[in-house]
């Protein structure tokens, strides 16, 4: 089945770091509306454009769903 895309992006939560992939998990994590359960690409892509003014650019988005899929397919074996 594997996890949602927020939960792989959960992994990335710290409150003393300050990176990117960081500050959009942290931010992510407040944000209420954040589609918890999304898997698909388009979905969580529409939902940030949309909504996420916390998101400076899609291209860390882009970056952490690529990660997202290695993992889920390193999980699925």
């Amino acid at each position: 089945m594997g996890r949602s895309f927020y939960h792989f992006l959960m992994t990335y939560r710290d409150p003393r770091k300050h990176d990117p992939m960081t500050n959009f998990a942290n931010a992510a994590y407040k944000d209420h509306g954040f589609p918890k359960q999304a898997k698909d690409y388009h979905t969580l892509s529409e939902y940030l454009e949309l909504n996420a003014t916390y998101l400076s650019g899609m291209a860390l988005f882009d970056e952490l769903y690529e990660k997202y899929k290695e993992d889920q397919e390193k999980n699925r074996h």
